[in-house]
């Protein structure tokens, strides 16, 4: 029960209706700001194919190792990109975007309402999501290893064990099943993440009500965010099949792309913004 001098509770962010076709705006959005600032983009990129290619040489030969890398990956990749949402809203902004903004982003400090010190205090929002992407990732591995290990005819231990015992399994729909049930668990994971890393980054909520936020985005425009779901799983594919060497660019590309999403499909103006990246005189 609210006391009389609780403060009203804000409602939700409002959500826009989108245009069929309008996440291709948001991917030549995101190349015109790859244009405007290419040295952060691209290291970005750069650094997660580096990355990638590390898990791939650490587990290359046994493949629920591998599986679990490449869904940790692929989850908390989002995360590793929010210097790249802060980039984006600089340059709508018409502010300095650089590496220096990136390092602020992550390394923000502000200070304690009303002592006048400074609180060296990290907003977590962003890496508890990030937990919670990775235990969704952790659970998908683990539930598709509970379905290949039941119903493969041979014991799936390596890559092409995977490939031969399941990919090219004759008589046998495993292959179909498991993609189905990727297909199902990867829904709610889109639905809950869409627009919640950028909302984290621009204004002071909740990552609950961020990640309702992202549920109604969805519902509400359901073909538009399918087509963006679509484009993702694309290009990210196309970045992985190129021997990582896409992601450099593929990288940049959804992560700009993501911020733009977000601007045009949440209108969060009754929300405080967050500006990690301002610091403040002592």
């Amino acid at each position: 029960m609210m006391t009389p001098s609780s403060p009203a509770p804000r409602p939700l962010p409002a959500i826009r209706t989108l245009e069929p076709l309008q996440p291709l705006q948001w991917l030549a959005l995101a190349w015109r700001d790859i244009e405007r600032a290419p040295a952060v983009g691209l290291a970005h990129g750069a650094a997660l194919a580096l990355f990638g290619a590390a898990l791939l040489a650490a587990a290359h030969d046994r493949f629920w190792l591998l599986a679990g890398a490449l869904s940790g990956f692929l989850l908390v990749a989002p995360v590793l990109a929010v210097g790249l949402y802060a980039v984006s809203r600089a340059l709508e902004r018409g502010e300095p975007a650089g590496f220096r903004l990136v390092l602020r982003t992550w390394l923000s400090w502000r200070g304690r309402p009303g002592d006048g010190r400074h609180d060296r205090r990290h907003d977590w929002r962003l890496v508890r999501f990030g937990l919670l992407l990775a235990a969704a990732g952790t659970g998908w591995v683990l539930t598709s290893a509970s379905l290949i290990t039941w119903l493969a005819p041979q014991p799936v231990q390596q890559p092409m064990d995977f490939v031969r015992h399941v990919m090219l399994a004759r008589d046998s729909l495993l292959f179909e099943a498991w993609l189905a049930l990727g297909g199902v668990l990867a829904a709610p994971v889109f639905a809950s993440s869409v627009i919640t890393l950028p909302l984290l980054l621009d204004r002071r909520i909740g990552v609950l009500d961020a990640v309702l936020t992202s549920w109604r985005a969805v519902l509400a425009n359901p073909a538009p965010l399918a087509l963006w779901a679509a484009l993702v799983m694309g290009f990210t594919l196309l970045g992985l099949g190129s021997a990582l060497l896409g992601l450099v660019l593929v990288v940049p590309l959804l992560g700009h792309a993501s911020w733009h999403a977000y601007r045009d499909t949440v209108d969060a103006s009754a929300w405080p913004p967050r500006e990690p990246h301002e610091e403040r005189a002592p």
